[in-house]
């Protein structure tokens, strides 16, 4: 079982900006694929984004160009930059880690985002 650790949600005003970090309790960093999905109220989850090993991302049709994911191997963290942030863009945001050969999900206790004006 892997542990994730999320921080850096919050209430922001439409257009503002937000990050959110998430760090990963893991031996071997690299051996994860690592991002984020988001569910808002009465809907399903979605993917926001995601990054491998090496740097390859993937990000959810919604949110392309407004928001960029990186990863550190040194700190074993994921972070989630939001920009020009629209009030669809509320839910709960999980950060998640899977690892490329057992190919189980670990999902972190989420963070709420809020934008409203």
């Amino acid at each position: 079982q892997v542990q994730l650790v999320e921080s850096g949600g919050g209430v922001v005003q439409p257009g503002g900006s937000l990050r959110l970090n998430c760090t990963a309790e893991v031996t071997i960093f690299s051996l994860y694929v690592v991002g984020w999905y988001r569910q808002a109220a009465g809907k399903e989850r979605e993917l926001v984004a995601t990054i491998a090993d090496g740097g390859g991302t993937n990000y959810g049709d919604s949110v392309k160009g407004r928001f960029t994911i990186s990863r550190d191997y040194g700190k074993k963290s994921v972070y989630l930059q939001m920009n020009s942030l629209k009030v669809e863009d509320t839910g709960v945001y999980y950060c998640y880690a899977m690892h490329i050969l057992e190919r189980q999900f670990n999902w972190g206790q989420g963070t709420q985002v809020t934008v409203s004006s």
